[in-house]
């Protein structure tokens, strides 16, 4: 299973950031192993308009099991929910690192 977490720069140790769709990277956990296995860097971030779903369609492209952000805009939202894909919000988490631990915790608040 794939879990991305939305942040601000390519490892673990990146500051973990609270908007999805703007987000400048994904970083991606395989959720068997705990080891980041990719970064994605955001190419839509800087889209004038429709970023969450183009956001959302790279995701799943890409195989994402479960998002992990700080929060998701309306459009982002739904189809997050119509992709089926789980998306937590990382509460008081300050790196990527930290949102990983906190989901695997179970202490996440589901927000789709």
């Amino acid at each position: 299973m794939k879990v991305c977490i939305t942040s601000k720069g390519d490892s673990p140790e990146s500051a973990a950031e609270n908007r999805f769709g703007r987000t400048p990277f994904f970083v991606v956990y395989d959720d068997e192993t705990g080891e980041v296995i990719e970064a994605i860097n955001n190419t839509n971030a800087n889209n004038a308009s429709g970023v969450g779903p183009m956001v959302v369609q790279m995701l799943v492209s890409k195989g994402i099991n479960v998002v992990v952000t700080g929060q998701v805009g309306g459009n982002a939202n739904k189809g997050l929910e119509v992709a089926g894909i789980p998306t937590y919000a990382f509460g008081d988490a300050k790196t990527v690192a930290d949102a990983y631990a906190a989901y695997k915790a179970g202490t996440l608040t589901r927000i789709v």
